[in-house]
């Protein structure tokens, strides 16, 4: 079988290169460039990080790796796509007082998508995609509908970030890694003697200041409290996140925490930990990987966070598509613009952003 592999440099991406190449199939390595080289960012973005300016360091190693596996390298040009996708979405999220993930976008609509896609139109041929994500992509033969799953370890789960994927995509993909721990891909690599294999992950999407991307102004508005009261200032709602504890510089009787974000007033609502505690909320844009979209309420799983336990929850659908997703437990700082992903087990039902709380 002809496999592309979407490679990063590090050791997963390589690994699944590695055991796809050990396994027969015939392999051909690529890597999506994102980095933006004539973006104005003000400061230095370390290295760790999807988003970064040393992705050349990354195709140097991805480079090394397929002259090692022989396989073929390519590098394609994404950034376009990255810039109108990813970063204005990331941009307008945080400008309107939500808290967008940008890997959950970048997942559906780049990484899977524009990344082969654009190597498909550049003339490769390939049966398949795959990637070094920690998850599954299975067949049922009874529903007749590729099922995303969760990593076999949950340590390093990642299907909460691969919620959006359709079922085209779930077609042409394999994640060779999703029955691995993450520390047997490490001794895997060292033993088959990859540089990568101690490489540290990349923490976050992009690690300098937020504000390199948004490049907004300051818009000095207070902090409230529930009631309106004020109880200071603040230079801009998008320097802040729901459930955010440290930074505020608000001194009070308790820890004070973000409750909400008001772009229409410019205001960021503060509040003890108490009135951070929701019992469901409203979600969006929906994605329905593993069944077909209900038409009547259902107890499954979800997260609100991508390393969180999931927990038991009852989803009401409601009109245009929405949902009301009601918790068993009552949830903290349950974040606008986030996603809140419905498992049954393993099985990663659907998602879809999360509107509002309540």
């Amino acid at each position: 079988m002809k496999i592309l592999v979407g490679l990063s440099g590090g050791v997963d991406s390589s690994m699944a290169a590695y055991m796809l190449k050990k396994a027969g199939h015939e392999v051909y390595g690529a890597t999506m460039s994102i980095w933006d080289k004539n973006a104005f960012m003000k400061s230095v973005a370390g290295k760790d990080a999807c988003f970064s300016p040393h992705e050349e360091k990354d195709i140097e190693e991805a480079k090394k790796l397929c002259a090692r596996l022989d396989i073929p390298y390519y590098v394609f040009d994404c950034t376009e796509q990255y810039r109108k996708l990813v970063l204005e979405n990331f941009k307008s999220e945080y400008l309107a007082g939500r808290t967008p993930n940008p890997c959950v976008i970048c997942n559906s609509t780049i990484k899977f998508a524009a990344l082969p896609e654009t190597a498909r139109k550049e003339g490769l041929v390939f049966d398949k995609f795959a990637t070094g994500h920690y998850a599954r992509v299975e067949f049922d033969e009874q529903t007749g509908r590729y099922q995303l799953k969760a990593a076999l370890h949950n340590q390093k789960d990642q299907s909460y970030f691969l919620y959006r994927l359709s079922q085209e995509q779930l077609s042409k993909i394999m994640m060779p890694l999703g029955e691995y721990k993450k520390e047997e891909i490490r001794q895997m690599a060292r033993e088959a003697g990859l540089e990568v294999h101690d490489k540290p992950d990349s923490q976050d999407f992009y690690s300098g200041d937020i504000n390199d991307i948004l490049q907004a102004d300051p818009k000095p508005g207070n902090f409230v409290d529930t009631q309106g009261h004020v109880l200071g200032k603040h230079n801009g709602i998008w320097h802040y996140t729901v459930g955010q504890r440290k930074g505020l510089g608000i001194s009070a009787e308790q820890p004070l925490y973000v409750l909400s974000l008001r772009p229409d007033t410019n205001e960021v609502v503060l509040g003890f930990l108490d009135e951070s505690m929701k019992e469901a909320l409203i979600a969006k844009d929906m994605v329905w990987s593993g069944i077909a979209a209900p038409q009547k309420s259902l107890k499954c799983k979800a997260k609100i966070r991508s390393a969180q336990p999931a927990t038991p929850v009852e989803v009401i659908p409601l009109a245009d598509g929405k949902v009301r997703v009601k918790f068993e437990n009552l949830q903290k700082a349950i974040a606008p613009g986030q996603s809140v992903v419905l498992y049954d087990n393993d099985l990663v039902l659907g998602g879809g952003f999360i509107e509002s709380a309540e």
